[in-house]
């Protein structure tokens, strides 16, 4: 059978690197053939934060990013294809995210903001990039957010079981896939954000290894209760959000009266903070007495706590991990960007408008040609 490659490319709000999935569309379903990490270099990281946590910039500062990321998928890319051993004339098309940097789908004049120049991704590989996903859905009314649960209703959905795909990443982030309703989806809260920001505030690392330091902390409840009476928390979807609201400043904020707290507290806490805004928004669901199934996704799907937390929280549940589909915990969002590719250059929508909340069901994406 003739392969239908195509390679999804994501970097997340977590800043900690570019995952690629190579994908095979022949198949029914597809296939993920191969898959790939590249750290974000750090001086990239370190501009990027600063965007993000100064919420301003120069012209000069900007354009120099979006050249520099474009370079950076681009080399992922090459470095990829040379790895699994296969040429750029053997993949259809790149699906690239970029990286956000706002996402404002509210205001009067609403917005989404995703940098890396896709044009020097078509040119260095030599292979058709779709990028510019979002902005399609939101001049149709939509949200713009998330794209993602119109893949896993094409990947995950069963006629006979009540599922939800939660993808934690940076931001956690539901699927809910119902036999009886049209698929939903929307962000649920932070995810691993401030988790990471904290660890590395205190630590100067990255991210808490399997939980290690949270495991030596205690929950706080009433630092926990105030983390969770956020109005976003009481938004009904669609709805989505980021590093504009879950950041430092936003938990710098929320400890104020609590400067005793030991900062391993503050991280055990921040884990059940994670999880309670996840719990919370499952138990409001109709599952209709079906089965139910949650599979967990993103690097939140390796967090001992979190996933232990879950399911104790979600006794009715039946709590897995979409490895147990064939689809790699830390690649379904890349995955899912070279579906969206796939739907793009067969002109199929990629929107769900009962998910973001468009008008219409459209083809996402700009096609930069090779």
């Amino acid at each position: 059978m003739k392969t239908q490659y195509y390679i999804g490319i994501m970097s997340g709000t977590s800043l900690d690197g570019v995952d690629l999935a190579l994908m095979d569309f022949a198949t029914n379903p597809p296939k993920l053939v191969a898959s790939h990490f590249v750290p974000m270099p750090e001086q990239i990281r370190q501009k990027l934060t600063a965007l993000l946590h100064s919420r301003s910039t120069s012209l000069q500062t900007f354009g120099e990013i979006d050249h520099q990321l474009g370079q950076l998928y681009a080399q992922s890319v090459n470095n990829f294809l040379a790895k699994v051993r296969l040429k750029s004339s053997e993949i259809c098309a790149i699906g690239c995210h970029g990286q956000t940097v706002w996402h404002s789908p509210n205001g009067e004049f609403p917005f989404t903001m995703q940098i890396g120049d896709m044009n020097i991704v078509a040119t260095q590989t030599g292979i058709t990039t779709v990028g510019d996903f979002r902005r399609k859905d939101i001049a149709v009314g939509g949200q713009g957010a998330p794209l993602v649960p119109a893949f896993h209703q094409a990947i995950f959905a069963d006629p006979n079981r009540f599922t939800v795909v939660l993808n934690i990443g940076g931001i956690s982030n539901i699927s809910v896939l119902s036999p009886h309703q049209p698929t939903i989806g929307y962000d649920v809260g932070a995810g691993n954000t401030l988790l990471d920001c904290w660890i590395e505030k205190q630590q100067g690392k990255r991210y808490d290894n399997n939980a290690e330091w949270a495991k030596t902390g205690k929950i706080h409840t009433a630092l926990l209760n105030d983390l969770l009476v956020e109005p976003f928390f009481r938004q009904s979807p669609p709805k989505s959000t980021g590093r504009e609201l879950f950041n430092l400043a936003w938990l710098a904020k929320k400890l104020e009266k609590y400067t005793a707290l030991l900062p391993q507290d503050v991280q055990r806490t921040l884990v059940e903070f994670t999880v309670q805004s996840i719990a919370d928004d499952l138990l409001k669901l109709n599952t209709q007495g079906l089965p139910c199934e949650l599979l967990v996704c993103g690097g939140g799907a390796h967090n001992p706590l979190i996933m232990q937390g879950l399911t104790e929280k979600l006794p009715m549940w039946k709590v897995d991990t979409t490895n147990d589909y064939g689809l790699d915990i830390d690649y379904v969002e890349a995955a899912a960007f070279a579906w969206l590719a796939y739907q793009r250059m067969h002109d199929l929508p990629s929107n769900l408008p009962s998910v973001t909340g468009a008008k219409s069901a459209v083809s996402l994406g700009v096609i930069f040609p090779k």
